[in-house]
């Protein structure tokens, strides 16, 4: 059975793997980004990982599915990842196209590739309208509306990590101010309470020893989670209220922090979404784990 070849692009690494119809990865391996080192090295990992997919499939790859950090441009098929500083306007799919040739090549948002995975496999089955979002080192997100994916103009449509939250807030990567990832990312709520008088008790200053201390009752861990999810609720409760969602479904490293992070989200969406027509959405943790970036490229490459 022919299968697809599917690539998630990141900053820190890259992943690539073969995805058949009914969702499952019969081969998936990832290398570091070494996004530090020119854009033709990090090409180099993307060249090699396809080399090495291929050789793992029984048969020739029907089609080859793009899922990447952003800004993306799907209709050029460029990307310029905010966290990979020498991709600017980096011909990718056709990059892509010319290493697997005579096969389509699909590119697509990160985020965008996600939502399509727990929309069609994970904690999104049969829903018509939701949004997904990965909660890690960055905010991101893709939507799928109407049962369709909505990449919108250039393909960046659910990019929803830059909402902004607060109008006169923090500086962002992106160049802007006050967008939910200055506060609601990891490294975000870890600068915060590390400058409100956090210790971590370990060598690591990271979300994930911010988690623990928040388990183990420290108060400025604790306040740290409770002003990220409202910024979170913020922006979910505007999003839905543009899109009119039935679901919001939230992956990632932040994510796995499960009851910590998800109960104060839910009580802080109760005070922000109080239109009736928002009454009825439901927040829940992602299902495919690290795997939706692969998955969602290659739902995104069965889609034509």
């Amino acid at each position: 059975m022919a299968e697809t070849l599917a690539l998630d692009v990141g900053g820190t690494k890259i992943a690539a793997g073969l995805v058949a119809d009914d969702g499952t990865l019969s081969y998936a391996t990832t290398r570091p980004t070494r996004g530090d080192q020119g854009a033709e090295v990090v090409w180099s990992v993307v060249a090699e990982l396809i080399d090495d997919v291929q050789a793992h499939a029984e048969s020739p790859v029907r089609a080859v599915g793009i899922g990447s950090a952003g800004p993306i441009d799907a209709r050029a098929g460029t990307v310029s990842p905010v966290n990979i500083a020498g991709w600017r306007g980096f011909d990718l799919r056709d990059r892509v196209a010319a290493a697997v040739p005579g096969v389509p090549v699909r590119l697509g948002g990160d985020g965008l590739c996600m939502a399509l995975a727990e929309h069609r496999f994970g904690a999104g089955r049969g829903t018509a309208s939701m949004l997904g979002m990965v909660v890690s080192t960055g905010v991101g997100g893709g939507l799928v509306l109407d049962g369709a994916p909505f990449a919108g103009r250039t393909g960046n449509a659910g990019h929803v990590g830059h909402v902004v939250v607060d109008p006169d807030g923090q500086p962002c990567r992106c160049g802007g101010r006050g967008c939910v990832e200055t506060i609601a990312s990891g490294p975000a709520m870890v600068r915060w309470a590390l400058a409100e008088g956090w210790t971590p008790e370990g060598p690591d200053a990271d979300a994930r020893a911010l988690g623990k201390a928040a388990e183990a009752g420290d108060p400025v861990a604790l306040r740290a989670f409770a002003r990220g999810t409202r910024a979170l609720a913020a922006m979910i409760a505007s999003v839905t209220a543009v899109c009119d969602l039935d679901l919001v479904v939230i992956g990632g490293g932040v994510a796995n922090s499960g009851a910590l992070l998800f109960d104060p989200l839910r009580a802080a969406l109760r005070e922000y979404a109080r239109l009736d027509f928002l009454a009825g959405l439901q927040v829940v943790p992602a299902e495919l784990g690290g795997q939706a970036g692969l998955v969602g490229a290659g739902v995104l490459a069965g889609l034509g």
